[in-house]
């Protein structure tokens, strides 16, 4: 089978049931096989090797209806508008509508927390937008200088971004240039325990790059037991993409 003209390459995506099927090459793999990545919303169809692409190709094509039904299941798309009330870091806030530029207000003992932006559709939601990733960018910060100091290692730059296949990344630092951490901004709507396990996951990175059992072992002294927070971004990480998208 051929795409476009040419050979089938590892990373190649075709569209199955009106859905992304994106190929992959992976040497391990014993066989041809399917999944959903819930986070990316396409589903990966996975070789042993380039040669055996066009028969990933073909098994997806054949699993037509079990790829319907799988992106039928995932979350749909949920637009920022005024009247929408969200979780940010596990508290309710509430989106409103405001003739002034976006505005965050914490909550109070009668109301909750609320963010107040002018503008309609796409500028509503991107002002929006702008507010979440300052806000999750100044927790983030936070929790990686405590967390930082309890390890005992120097404080990298801090960002965040919107990568689908991450929560987090660590740069090592080198001569010159501190280490960096980059957080996905769409934290910023899971639970705060659940965030914070990303923060100290990624801290520990500054001391140990790989997940071996001395990483773990830091990752357990920060936040104790990381399986519950890793299982719920599994199960709701596609939820939060699905936000504004």
């Amino acid at each position: 089978m051929s795409l476009f003209g040419r050979p089938l390459a590892d990373g190649d995506r075709l569209d199955v049931a009106g859905a992304v099927v994106r190929l992959k090459v992976h040497t391990r793999a014993r066989r041809v096989s399917l999944r959903l990545d819930r986070t990316r919303r396409e589903v990966v169809a996975t070789a042993p090797s380039v040669r055996r692409l066009s028969e990933a190709a073909a098994f997806a094509t054949e699993r037509a209806s079990w790829i319907a039904e799988r992106m039928a299941e995932l979350p749909q798309s949920q637009s920022i508008a005024p009247g929408l009330t969200i979780s940010l870091f596990g508290q309710a806030c509430r989106l409103e509508s405001a003739t002034h530029p976006v505005r965050y207000f914490p909550a109070t003992d009668s109301e909750p927390a609320r963010i107040a932006a002018r503008g309609e559709g796409e500028a509503y939601a991107r002002a929006v937008t702008r507010l979440l990733k300052k806000h999750a960018l100044t927790v983030f910060a936070e929790r990686t200088a405590y967390y930082c100091e309890r390890l005992g290692a120097k404080m990298p730059a801090v960002s965040v971004m919107d990568a689908r296949g991450r929560w987090g990344s660590c740069r090592p630092g080198i001569p010159g240039k501190p280490a960096s951490i980059r957080y996905s901004w769409r934290l910023a709507l899971a639970p705060f325990e659940v965030a914070d396990y990303v923060v100290a996951h990624e801290c520990a990175h500054l001391l140990e790059l790989n997940h071996g059992p001395r990483f773990w072992a830091h990752v357990k002294a920060l936040v104790g037991d990381e399986r519950p927070h890793r299982a719920w971004l599994r199960a709701q990480g596609a939820r939060l993409h699905a936000f504004g998208a």
